[in-house]
């Protein structure tokens, strides 16, 4: 069962709850988030509630809203106390209130007051202890000055968390392991400890809002406003106040604010803020614009398609947002691995105490080598934060790697799927190829000119809205042929159409329509692709027309990729044999399926999934929805169907192929270096433990083991941010 069938399931378990987010203000520990998140679980109003501390969101899904915000309010208090829960806007660009802390009055005041204690206490500690410019008689009320100027609002968190029984929490590990440093005379070490801790911290949660602020910047293109125009008039409006049908200004330089198309200007369009493609690209008058590219040459004037909260922008936003909830199985690992690991060392650093000299005659229990001093460095590094933060933050910078490149993962569990995928299934129209028909090749019986075989055809299909007729006709209009409408036309199922020319009648279709008509086709072999319009006028056989779906350019490089990452390519289409082992020879794919109904693609798929492993399936059509939700990772074409769209795990909202294999390149990235920083995290912590059973480790390594770890695995996770795909 996939990621959206396993939601669909959910939600109908749970009657269909409703879904708010909310931002959460406040909050500067993982571990506490994931805390305040269980606990708000166990609350019966709430069927599903998601904190993720990344984007410092909470979605919360319940049948009823009505006075929940205080409860939540209140059991959020008793977790962490300075967190607040706030309700945010549904729809429109954030809000001042929601940008807070990006910047606001509230977040800048409270990192200033953060930045002087640590100035203050640090600057104490070192004129003491490293310069010594304290003399000596005053050299402890000095360490002990600087230590209650950096550690005071620690040590009153945890004696209030204490109180409302949250006790193993990083603010009371710190308290007691630094007080307890007071207590074996490692006076200075006490005081490094909460100095470079608190050093530490500021430094990640620096990291952190620079990664959240980047990824958020990347997603967030929405505009403020947008020109309509009235008239000759422009009138600058909000962006969420334009209708489907508008015209908009987009003059040189600004970005394009919703999706529509071109009616008046011809212009270059950088595309770089949604694909990630550096090469601009023209557009003119009729072709389609999307929302987030930037208007880099001349004034364009663009019709609406679709309304802000529809258009590519809100799209990209709220996959980030939205995909940041859905967590992998190893970050739900970690989380319930955190619950388990800090009681597990606090258990430990209290057996070091008390059994380390019992076994060890040479070790005393107080000083700076005693068992005591070794369980204080157990308790610094027993808070889970590098491990709670680092793999979330990983996924997080994935999705909004994909972003950057129209690549919108619905979820981290998505990443960590596509990862995982050993064989990269295609249809083939709007897929590997671009589903427009086209004439490939003229093919002209003797004494017949190309020109005059294409302008009988196309005069004769113009009256059809089949798409291979559409094609013969658009062909001889990029000609600047003459066609001749016929008096009167009539279609034969499975055959072709007949066009009636006064007592003329001209028939274009299959061999089997000529035959009908007793109509000589010399020399006649099938060609090895495409569709055949076979042509006849006044008895006479003129030639015949192929008319082949055209290959996306980027599909045989796109392959060429996934193939080089270790992935069978195979593709599954409804279309004949012939034709659709044609295209997979030309884009160079593995194995081919062909004349298969939806449910067939479906049956192939579990073998194709028998044979090779987990699966990724790429589609665009209303057909395909089937297959995308049975598939591991099911990824649509944002040009196709919104069935598709709605079905898939993955959306390329460029309809690019080259997206596919980027795609798995950032799935792949994420997991490793999720997986670094867990291996990291884990093996620094234990050799630090390791060493201070054998006497050898300082409170020093301890903090370099809990926030320098943390740091590390920060700026290890947004790596991905710019590691080109």
């Amino acid at each position: 069962m996939s990621e959206t069938e396993r939601e669909k399931y959910q939600n109908e378990k749970k009657g269909a709850a409703a879904a708010r987010i909310y931002l959460v203000e406040g909050l500067d520990c993982a571990n506490c988030g994931a805390k305040i998140e269980a606990a708000l679980n166990e609350m019966p109003e709430i069927d599903e509630a998601v904190l993720t501390f990344a984007t410092k969101k909470l979605k919360v899904a319940a049948r009823e809203f009505d006075g929940l915000l205080a409860k939540m309010q209140a059991v959020t208090d008793s977790v962490e106390e300075g967190v607040e829960l706030i309700e945010t806007a549904a729809a429109g660009p954030a809000s001042k209130k929601e940008n807070r802390e990006e910047g606001g009055l509230p977040a800048a005041w409270k990192e200033k007051e953060e930045l002087i204690e640590v100035a203050a206490g640090g600057l104490l500690f070192i004129a003491a202890e490293w310069l010594g410019l304290v003399p000596a008689a005053y050299h402890v009320p000095a360490l002990l000055a600087a230590y209650i100027i950096l550690g005071h609002g620690i040590v009153l968190t945890a004696v209030k968390n204490i109180c409302k029984g949250q006790i193993f929490d990083e603010n009371f590990l710190m308290t007691a392991a630094t007080v307890g440093a007071f207590f074996v005379q490692a006076y200075e070490e006490a005081v490094g400890v909460i100095f470079f801790y608190r050093l530490g911290e500021y430094f990640e949660e620096r990291a952190v809002e620079k990664s959240r602020r980047q990824i958020m910047a990347a997603a967030d293109l929405r505009p403020e406003t947008v020109n309509l125009l009235r008239g000759d008039e422009v009138q600058v409006i909000p962006a969420a106040a334009a209708k489907v049908g508008d015209l908009l200004l987009v003059r040189a330089g600004d970005r394009i604010p919703l999706d529509g198309r071109v009616i008046e200007g011809e212009s270059l369009i950088d595309t770089s803020p949604v694909t990630g493609e550096p090469v601009p690209v023209r557009r003119r008058c009729g072709d389609e614009v999307v929302s987030g590219c930037v208007n880099i040459g001349a004034m364009l004037k663009i019709k609406a398609e679709k309304v802000l909260q529809e258009s590519m922008v809100t799209k990209i936003l709220d996959s980030v947002e939205n995909a940041a909830a859905s967590k992998p199985a190893i970050d739900r690992f970690i989380t319930r691995f955190a619950k388990i690991y800090t009681p597990a060392v606090i258990g430990g650093a209290l057996l070091t105490a008390l059994l380390l000299p019992v076994f060890n005659e040479k070790i005393a229990y107080w000083g700076n080598e005693g068992s005591v001093y070794a369980a204080l460095t157990f308790l610094v590094i027993s808070c889970p934060c590098a491990l709670v933060l680092s793999v979330p933050l990983a996924f997080f910078s994935g999705i909004g790697a994909g972003s950057k490149y129209g690549i919108l993962f619905k979820g981290g569990a998505t990443l960590e799927a596509l990862k995982n995928v050993r064989a990269a299934v295609m249809d083939k129209t709007g897929t590997v190829t671009k589903g427009d028909f086209t004439v490939q090749k003229i093919l002209t019986a003797e004494g017949a000119a190309a020109e005059d075989l294409l302008s009988c055809c196309a005069g004769a299909e113009e009256a059809s809205s089949h798409p291979i007729a559409k094609s013969i006709v658009a062909a001889a209009k990029a000609k600047g042929l003459a066609l001749r409408r016929p008096d009167r036309f009539e279609e034969i199922a499975g055959e072709g159409l007949i066009a009636h020319y006064g007592e003329e009648t001209v028939l274009c279709g299959n061999l089997k329509l000529l035959r009908r008509y007793n109509i000589t086709v010399p020399l006649y072999a099938q060609t090895g692709s495409g569709s055949e319009v076979l042509t006849a006028a006044g008895g006479r056989y003129l030639g015949r027309l192929i008319i082949g779906d055209t290959l996306k350019e980027d599909s045989k490089e796109a392959v060429a990729s996934l193939q080089e990452q270790g992935l069978v390519t195979a593709m599954l289409t409804g279309d004949r044999e012939r034709e659709a082992r044609a295209v997979a020879a030309e884009a160079g794919i593995d194995e081919v399926r062909a004349g298969l109904l939806p449910q067939d693609k479906l049956a192939e798929l579990k073998r194709l999934r028998e044979k090779f492993g987990p699966v990724l399936f790429v589609g665009d059509g209303i057909n395909d929805a089937p297959v995308l939700a049975g598939a591991d990772v099911g990824a649509a074409m944002g040009s196709g169907a919104d069935a598709a769209i709605e079905a898939a795990d993955v959306v390329f909202m460029t309809s690019e192929m080259k997206a596919i294999p980027r795609a798995v390149a950032i799935a792949k990235a994420v997991g490793a270096i999720a997986r670094q920083n867990v291996v990291f995290a884990l093996a620094v912590k234990i050799a630090i433990m390791a060493a201070g059973l054998c006497g050898h480790a300082s409170m020093w390594a301890a903090i370099f083991a809990d926030t320098g770890v943390a740091l590390l695995c920060v700026l290890n996770s947004i790596r991905i941010l710019y590691k080109k795909a």
